[in-house]
């Protein structure tokens, strides 16, 4: 996920709510996510990601975001499972590992010690 995608996840979650979230930047962040969307009719927008179907309310006048859809967002991102902290656990999971984090390191080889000959 790039840097602005992050942000604007984490924005869409901060509290208190943020009045300046644009339209088409959530539209954006759906689409990376992997959301499909359709139009409906009156400036609806049906949205599906990860099985959770939703309808969310674009503005009327202007592109930016009132506090109650930005609401409506975060409560529909919620419930499809893709808020900062879900996004921060994926990000761990996948990252690359480290060698030199110590519980990334190889113990050395073991020595098997026999007898005398």
């Amino acid at each position: 996920m790039s840097r602005k995608h992050e942000n604007l996840l984490k924005a869409i979650f901060q509290d208190p709510v943020s009045g300046n979230i644009q339209w088409r930047e959530v539209e954006s962040l759906l689409h990376h996510l992997g959301a499909t969307t359709e139009p409906l009719a009156k400036a609806r927008l049906r949205v599906k990601l990860n099985g959770i179907e939703g309808t969310l309310h674009r503005p009327h006048h202007g592109d930016a975001l009132g506090r109650q859809d930005i609401l409506h967002v975060r409560e529909y991102l919620a419930q499809a499972r893709a808020t900062p902290s879900q996004y921060e656990a994926i990000r761990k999971e996948s990252r690359p590992v480290d060698p030199d984090e110590p519980e990334h390191r190889p113990h050395p080889p073991r020595v098997k010690h026999h007898g005398p000959s």
